[in-house]
C-alpha cells in the first residue's frame, strides 16, 4: 500500500470505531450518573444502619436498553450506530416517541474524532491513548452537563492514562511537565474555589474540575494550563450569557465548567500546544 492508501485505511478503520465507541459512550453518560446514585444511596443507608433492600442489577450491561416512554426492549438491529436512526426516523418502532438527536450525533462526533486520530497517528499505541483521550473527554462533558457531576470513575482514570502515555512518550510531553502539569491544574482551580468560597460564602465550582484540569496538564504540560484555562472561560462566558438572554440557565443561575474545559482540551488535540502557547505570547 501507498503511505496515503494506509494512512486513509487506518483512519477508516478508527472512524468506524468511533462510531461503534460513541454508541456506547451514548450508555454510559446516561447510566453512570444513575450508577453512582445507586451507590451513594447503598453507602447512606448502610451508615444509618437501615441496609437497603437488594434491588435488581443495574450497571453499563443489564438491564438491555429500552424505551422510556413505552418500555420497548431495544433489539440489535435498533441499536446500529446513526443508520438505526436513520431507519426508525429518530422515532421508537413500538410506540413512535422521538429519539433524542443527541445519540446519533454523539456516535458521528465520536467516529469523526476517532478518524482525526487515526489520520493523524496511525493504528499505533499514540493513536489509541488519544482515542481513549476523547472518548473519556466526551462522556465528561456530556455528563458534567446534564448532571453537573465529573464523577472520579473517569477524571481518575483520564489523569493516569496521561501519565502512563507520558512516561511511555506516546503523547509530546515528558513526565516531569506531566506531573506539573497535574500539580498547577489542581491547585489552580483549588486556589480560585477557596478564594470566591471565602469572598462570597458560595461555591463557584466542584472537585471534579480540578481534577479534569490536572488531568489536562498532564496530557498536554503545565505550559498549556493558562491557554486552556483562557479558552474554556471564554467559551463558558459566551454561552452563559447566550443562555441568559435566551432563559436557558438553569435554576440557580449556574452553567458548569466541564464542558468548556474539555472544549478547550479539544482545541489543544487539533491545534497543538505550541500553537495555543503561540497565541498567547508565550
Amino acid at each position: 500500500m501507498l503511505g496515503s492508501d494506509l494512512q486513509w485505511f487506518d483512519a477508516s478503520i478508527f472512524a468506524v470505531l468511533g462510531l461503534v465507541i460513541g454508541s456506547f459512550l451514548n450508555v454510559v453518560v446516561h447510566r453512570l450518573p444513575k450508577m453512582l446514585e445507586l451507590e451513594w444511596a447503598r453507602e447512606c443507608a448502610e451508615m444509618s444502619g437501615k441496609p437497603m433492600e437488594e434491588a435488581a442489577p443495574y450497571n453499563l450491561v443489564v438491564p438491555r436498553s429500552r424505551c422510556p416512554r413505552c418500555g420497548h426492549q431495544i433489539q440489535w438491529y435498533e441499536n446500529v450506530p446513526v443508520l438505526s436512526y436513520l431507519a426508525l426516523k429518530g422515532r421508537c418502532s413500538a410506540c413512535k416517541a422521538p429519539i433524542g438527536a443527541r445519540y446519533p450525533l454523539v456516535e458521528v462526533v465520536s467516529s469523526a474524532i476517532f478518524f482525526y486520530c487515526g489520520w493523524r497517528w496511525g493504528a499505533t499505541a499514540q493513536g489509541m491513548v488519544w482515542c481513549a483521550f476523547a472518548a473519556m473527554l466526551v462522556t465528561l462533558a456530556l455528563i458534567d452537563w446534564d448532571t453537573t457531576l465529573l464523577p472520579d470513575d473517569l477524571t481518575l482514570p483520564l489523569l493516569w492514562l496521561g501519565l502512563l502515555a507520558a512516561a511511555m512518550k506516546w503523547t509530546p510531553v515528558d513526565l516531569t511537565s506531566a506531573f506539573w502539569g497535574a500539580v498547577g491544574g489542581y491547585m489552580s482551580l483549588w486556589l480560585v474555589y477557596w478564594g470566591f468560597k471565602l469572598a462570597t460564602g458560595k461555591e463557584g465550582m466542584g472537585y471534579g474540575d480540578f481534577k479534569l484540569f490536572a488531568a489536562l496538564g498532564v496530557w498536554f504540560g503545565w505550559q498549556t494550563l493558562i491557554p486552556i484555562i483562557l479558552i474554556a472561560s471564554v467559551i463558558g462566558a459566551v454561552v452563559g450569557i447566550a443562555m441568559k438572554f435566551t432563559t436557558g440557565l438553569r435554576e440557580g443561575g449556574y452553567v458548569p465548567f466541564g464542558p468548556f474545559l474539555a472544549g478547550a482540551g479539544f482545541a489543544a488535540l487539533f491545534v497543538g500546544s505550541s500553537s495555543l502557547q503561540g497565541a498567547i505570547g508565550l
